[in-house]
């Protein structure tokens, strides 16, 4: 460490000072005599172009710097000695001594400050300085007092004396190619590149050594501080900076982790055993009545031992890869079977599926309940007599043909008369079915769910006025009452239905205190059915109007603002009534049908005969699909049956793409590309167990021949014309 008193010098001047130890820079070694003896001209620019820093280097004369810096312990300053001439000669001594070189680049204006040996060359100078500044060695041109100087000459022939300062210019020729510039900027450093520090060696003798700062890359490491509590400022530790002291090589390994470990050996040896045997002789008898005879057998060499060995090796050898062998067998045998039992499943999933199907339609035929029932059932009727006209086409002439199609009408004419009467039957069977569902519609109170998942319930005043009606009319609704049950209900009728003063509520009065009235005369009970059908009639229209029931706005298709019918409303050409837009079918082609629905389905009936529950259950399926595959899907939901009639009627031809199958029951559309949205012109229509051979394919040019792309696309360009006529549609291709 400097002691005080001791004073540094930058080139020129000195300052008294002491290495702030927060500091970033570090002391290196000295420039004029080097760890481990002095060192040649060439070796000075070697190490320092190994270095390839990019610091920027400040000039140390600027007015006002103070140069910091820690020395290293009594021990190393010794080793730093210069070595004393006698073991040298004064030249090399005065070749190795160091001078401070400023280096002016032009026109930038920058300085480096540098130390160097006088004994280096010019040429080995600025192959140094290129490597700092990242230039070609050809660009640089180096001049001193207005001079260009050679690369052959040496500093110390230049005039530069030892621990002197001296300032050189620096240009490139190519100065739009290679311009000379700093890689950092010279505000970035507060230390200079190199100082000149004045060392006591012995009483009375000083020795002024120039010493090079190294910068270090590496960050600061944290090591703790303390923070003071009334001012806030912050104090971090600092460790000693100084490079350490590197230990001579002794050529023996001082320390090593092998050490940890135990190496272990292993090795046969046969240890001798001390054996003594006795025999008989004189003085001494032995018995041999249990000695036995030991005969040598025939000896056995170690070459046939080994090939006994080897003999056995290769039987257990066989034996094992034969249970090997059989193992691999039996799975194969497993998997077969079980492959086998697979394909029997699927086969036999798929004809009960069909039978069911089958079983599922014939009951559908023979007890039809809904609308997709009745035209299941007029769709076979039109088989049918297709089928029988074309038989007496084929069959019959003349006169016995037309009294044949005679009887066929008749025949047809009855049966759409036995449908009809079924048809009202089940109509008025469903009636009691469809009050109760809207009477609970409208009793049900506000439902949501939080952002956990749980239910949540209200129940409004209107939730429970509805509640109210709707229990009341259960009960009057029941005819399978006493005569006191049954005037109670009156009685609470007519009270609640008093609140209000109109007409309906006129006619409900009147028709209560008529049935009272009977009843208290011992009328029969079927003598009243009209009477109480009646007013249950009357009672229902009483819940529909919303001034009664406020809760039944929401469900009756009541405009709140009847000045926007007009901008809703389409005339029906069929039954010549104006109608909401609700009323009337849509296609995905943009087209709204002339007709409104009770029309389309009454022409449907007495025409062609349509039935649509296939198409239904085909586009239901392809809507779970694709919602399960992509949540925002949005074209199989803007997509109507019609729509899907179309596809495989018109584009698919009603049959499988690949075998060509028309049962339609097994079929199913699923994307083309599976790595893009299903639409109708990237779909195709497959069979069951085709679409799951068809959805595992990656590339479609790698799994089908190119003649069925292409006719393939072209099915895909006859949907894609159909369905840009309409807007909505339009926004979705892709050309």
């Amino acid at each position: 460490m400097l002691e005080p008193g001791e004073t540094t010098e930058d080139g020129e001047r000195e300052q008294e000072g002491e290495l702030a130890k927060g500091s970033p820079y570090a002391v290196g070694s000295s420039a004029t005599e080097p760890p481990g003896g002095s060192r040649d001209s060439g070796r000075l620019g070697e190490e320092r172009a190994d270095m390839s820093r990019s610091d920027v280097q400040q000039d140390v004369t600027d007015t006002g710097t103070q140069a910091e810096a820690v020395l290293e312990t009594a021990e190393e300053a010794q080793y730093n000695t210069p070595i004393d001439a006698e073991e040298h000669d004064e030249k090399s001594n005065v070749k190795n001594s160091t001078a401070t070189v400023k280096i002016l680049l032009v026109p930038g204006g920058h300085v480096m400050t540098m130390a160097f040996a006088i004994g280096l060359s010019v040429e080995e100078v600025k192959h140094h300085l290129a490597s700092e500044l990242k230039v070609p060695l050809e660009v640089l041109q180096l001049s001193l007092n207005g001079r260009v100087v050679e690369e052959q000459q040496s500093l110390m022939e230049l005039g530069i004396r030892p621990h002197s300062s001296t300032q050189m210019e620096m240009t490139s020729s190519d100065p739009s190619s290679y311009p000379l510039r700093l890689l950092r900027l010279p505000e970035h450093d507060s230390m200079p590149d190199v100082i000149t520090v004045r060392v006591q060696k012995e009483e009375g003798v000083f020795k002024e050594m120039v010493v090079e700062i190294e910068r270090s890359q590496l960050p600061k490491p944290f090591l703790g501080g303390y923070r003071h509590r009334l001012t806030g400022v912050e104090y971090h530790h600092a460790a000693n900076q100084t490079l350490l002291k590197k230990r001579p090589d002794k050529g023996v390994l001082v320390y090593s982790r092998s050490t940890q470990t135990v190496e272990l050996k292993s090795k046969l040896q046969q240890c001798s055993v001390n054996m003594s045997t006795q025999m008989t002789g004189i003085g001494c008898y032995t018995s041999c009545m249990n000695d036995k005879l030991v005969t040598p057998g025939k000896y056995i060499t170690a070459e046939e031992y080994h090939s006994k060995r080897l003999k056995a090796v290769i039987c257990l050898q066989s034996y094992a890869r034969r249970w090997l062998a059989q193992e691999a067998v039996e799975q194969l045998r497993k998997e077969r079977t079980r492959r086998l039992a697979w394909f029997e499943m699927q086969d036999r999933k798929c004809k009960e599926e069909k039978e069911e199907q089958l079983r599922h339609r014939r009951k559908r035929w023979l007890n039809p309940q809904s609308r997709e029932d009745f035209n299941l059932l007029y769709h076979a009727l039109e088989k049918w007599r297709i089928e029988e006209e074309q038989q007496i086409n084929s069959t019959l002439r003349g006169a016995e043909r037309k009294a044949a199609l005679c009887s066929l009408l008749d025949q047809e004419t009855q049966l759409i008369a036995a449908i009809g009467r079924h048809h009202i039957n089940v109509e008025a069977n469903n009636y009691d079915k469809i009050i109760r569902n809207f009477l609970n519609k409208c009793a049900a109170p506000h439902q949501w769910r939080t952002s956990s998942g749980r239910l949540l319930e209200m129940d409004t005043v209107h939730d429970v006025r509805a509640r109210e009606l709707k229990e009341l009319y259960n009960e009057i609704s029941v005819y399978t009452v006493d005569k006191q049950q049954r005037l109670s209900y009156l009685k609470k009728l007519k009270k609640t239905v008093e609140e209000h003063e109109c007409q309906l509520v006129w006619d409900i009065i009147d028709l209560i205190d008529r049935e009272m009235d009977l009843m208290s005369r011992e009328v029969k009970e079927h003598n009243l059915e009209g009477l109480r059908k009646r007013i249950c009639t009357l009672f229902l229209q009483y819940i529909k109007t919303p001034a009664f029931n406020p809760k039944v706005v929401k469900l009756l298709k009541v405009h709140k603002k009847p000045s926007q019918l007009k901008h809703n409303m389409f005339f029906c050409h069929g039954c010549q009534r104006y109608l909401c837009s609700a009323n009337f079918d849509s296609s995905a082609n943009g087209c709204r049908s002339r007709w409104c629905r009770y029309c389309t389905r009454l022409d449907n009936i007495a025409r062609s005969r349509d039935e649509d529950s296939l198409y239904k259950s085909i586009l239901r399926r392809l809507r779970t699909e694709e919602h399960r595959l992509k949540t925002e899907a949005t074209i199989p939901f803007l997509l109507q049956v019609e729509d899907i009639r179309y596809l495989i009627e018109k584009v698919w031809a009603s049959c499988s793409a690949l075998n060509g199958s028309r049962d339609l029951y097994n079929m199913v559309f699923t994307r083309w590309e599976r790595q893009k949205d299903w639409s109708p012109w990237n779909c195709i229509l497959l069979s069951k167990e085709e679409t799951s051979a068809h959805t595992q394919v990656e590339d479609i040019h790698e799994a089908y021949e190119t003649t069925f792309i292409q006719w393939v696309e072209q099915k895909h360009s006859m949907a894609r014309q159909h369905f840009s006529k309409n807007p909505i549609m339009a926004k979705h291709l892709s050309f």
